[in-house]
């Protein structure tokens, strides 16, 4: 196989960060359309959690546990030079008062108290949806995905997340995609200790990374043992437990439970037929049917069932533990509706769509990435 030139290689870089910048915008857009971050007067308002009380850690349990970015926005604000973040008010001032040109639109960002840490918030979680696209092209390539199926898969998941973020969106969603799809990606390239610094900082994201690392079993098999890839799952667990630990004792006084029960409403939910058929709501600008009605689930039936058969054993496998976590715990402590609680399926999700686009360019083999039991 000859070698591409180096001008190609540099072209396709360039081309694959355009498309997938512009994706990971559209995909962040829709999600802050939606939702902003909780703060008064702009969609998704919640007195719980709203952006003030998240950076000055008083929001309501369980939210308020989600702290790496409010965390790293405060460390940089209190870092930062005042002279660089007057200036940047400055912008944003101006830009309000012309109705144009300023950062974002949101009355926490007029207020100079929140505005930097607010900018930090904003452009992390873009940075995240960016890296969450780039870090799902790696798992795709690690699986041997081809190249075309491998661009586009991606790209189809981030623009699909606003969708989900039915019922509910917030910035620490992306970052917890980016980080699911990081560790699956070592899990299959590397050995499994080269995962702790990406345990530690998704579970200071959100405490579901916890709940994600059984599932990477399956892929640490891939390169170990059964005894070296059960330690690694132990150790990563133990890292994750202890992150948890020391945050829920940090906001141990907070208003608000460890976690929320919902299986009363999931129950309601299903008793009312109408939620199923009809429930609609504007995302992108456009409204449709929500993610959680019957026709995007058939859908997402349909597709899971075309291309599940030809996935390797490894990511069924993957799939099947990371169902049996999230499934039961979403019945019994997520909103109904809100799809974006799935979250421990979303690499599966991804490979599911990476096998559909694999089957429609005609290549229906699975790869060479298999494991043994």
């Amino acid at each position: 196989m000859t070698q591409k030139p180096l001008a190609s290689r540099i072209y396709f870089r360039v081309c694959c960060f355009v498309v997938y910048f512009v994706a990971a915008s559209a995909s962040f857009n829709g999600y802050y359309d939606k939702w902003h971050f909780g703060e008064d007067g702009m969609a998704g308002e919640d007195l719980r959690f709203h952006f003030e009380m998240m950076v000055d850690g008083t929001a309501h349990r369980p939210y308020v546990y989600r702290q790496l970015l409010p965390s790293a926005a405060n460390w940089i604000d209190h870092a930062a030079p005042a002279q660089i973040k007057t200036w940047l008010y400055g912008h944003q001032a101006l830009g309000t008062e012309a109705q144009q040109d300023a950062f974002f639109d949101s009355p926490t960002a007029e207020n100079p108290v929140y505005f930097f840490r607010y900018l930090l918030v904003y452009l992390a979680t873009f940075g995240f949806a960016l890296l969450g696209v780039y870090a799902m092209h790696l798992v795709c390539r690690a699986m041997q995905v081809p190249l075309p199926a491998a661009v586009i898969a991606p790209v189809i998941v981030i623009l699909l997340v606003p969708y989900l973020q039915s019922c509910g969106g917030y910035f620490y969603d992306y970052p917890e995609l980016a980080f699911f799809a990081l560790a699956t990606w070592v899990a299959l390239k590397f050995d499994w200790w080269w995962i702790l610094p990406i345990a530690v900082l998704g579970t200071w994201n959100k405490e579901s990374f916890l709940l994600f690392v059984p599932a990477l079993y399956p892929l640490l098999r891939r390169r170990s043992s059964r005894l070296g890839a059960a330690v690694g799952i132990c150790v990563l667990c133990l890292a994750c437990a202890a992150v948890c630990l020391a945050i829920r004792s940090g906001f141990a006084h907070n208003p608000g439970g460890a976690m929320e029960v919902h299986w009363r409403d999931q129950l309601e939910y299903f008793m009312h037929p109408r939620n199923l058929l009809f429930g609609a709501e504007k995302t992108y600008g456009v409204q449709t049917p929500k993610a959680y009605t019957v026709g995007p689930m058939l859908l997402l039936a349909w597709t899971v069932w075309r291309a599940w058969g030809h996935l390797p054993r490894m990511i069924r496998r993957h799939g099947q533990i990371a169902a049996a976590i999230n499934l039961p715990l979403y019945f019994l402590f997520c909103w109904p509706g809100e799809l974006r609680d799935l979250s421990l399926l979303y690499v599966a999700f991804l490979l599911v769509v990476a096998g559909n686009l694999r089957l429609w360019m005609g290549d229906s083999t699975t790869g060479s990435a298999q494991t043994s039991d």
